[in-house]
């Protein structure tokens, strides 16, 4: 019941600004190809959605790919770096690098490398790039934050490197690491759509595809659908990493 109350409002709001927006579309004879209402959205969710969803199931696991490769480059090289001061100096500048250049940008260099046969590895490459900041930042920021006095006993131990990561900044990194997945879970389904919009060859044939498509036939009510579900996909994603984060985390606590 107090689930129910909670998601209460959000889907209210959600009802009103869909009958605003059905009556508005109404009332003012708003052509479809410009501002189809949610009914014909509807519409063209049910029609297409044999479509729509090979498409969306597409799209996510290039996310899925991209997620992956992103954690494991981005928390390995954290924890590479984490050893070395000199390292991580070295390496950060080159990581924020990455993230501030925009995909549009390398997109074509990646599909040169790749071939344009192989448009889905450019595809995953490309949102593995957008995803890996978040996941090196989360890591190597843990890695950094482990309390004082547990160093200065690891060093009363003489501990080395190898067992003062694993026995100690392992484990103090997991939130900052796990947060940084869950925001390189939304970046890595950002950049699989972005870069197939930029890749531009239908040859992935994801949800980016169906937008280029339907907007290039003034399809609107097709191309709001697609975006539904893009949502939804998402959504489903970050609640999926969500769900993992909190079961890892409640292991955790529980050792």
């Amino acid at each position: 019941m107090t689930r129910l109350w909670r998601a209460l409002p959000p889907l209210l709001l959600i009802a009103s600004l869909l009958a605003v927006w059905e009556a508005s579309c109404r009332l003012l004879a708003v052509p479809t190809y410009f501002l189809p209402p949610p009914s014909a959205v509807a519409v063209a969710l049910v029609e297409r959605a044999p479509v729509l969803a090979g498409s969306a199931l597409q799209t996510f696991w290039m996310a899925i790919h991209a997620l992956i490769v992103a954690t494991v480059l981005g928390g390995g090289l954290a924890i590479g770096v984490s050893l070395s001061d000199a390292a991580e100096r070295a390496v950060r500048p080159l990581a924020i690098a990455l993230q501030v250049t925009p995909i549009v940008a390398i997109a074509p260099l990646v599909l040169i490398w790749a071939g344009l046969d192989n448009a889905e590895q450019a595809v995953v490459a490309l949102a593995a790039a957008v995803a890996f900041f978040p996941v090196f930042s989360g890591v190597l920021t843990g890695l950094k934050s482990a309390d004082p006095d547990l160093e200065r006993l690891f060093d009363l131990y003489r501990a080395n490197r190898v067992q003062r990561l694993l026995r100690l900044r392992l484990p103090t990194a997991l939130p900052f690491a796990l947060e940084g997945l869950r925001v390189a879970a939304g970046l890595a389904v950002i950049g699989a759509v972005v870069a197939e919009f930029v890749s531009g060859s239908g040859a992935a044939q994801g949800l980016a595809w169906r937008l280029l498509e339907a907007g290039n036939r003034l399809r609107t009510a097709e191309l709001l659908a697609a975006l539904v579900w893009l949502a939804a996909l998402g959504l489903v994603l970050n609640a999926a990493v969500a769900a993992i984060s909190g079961w890892v985390v409640r292991r955790q606590s529980g050792r």
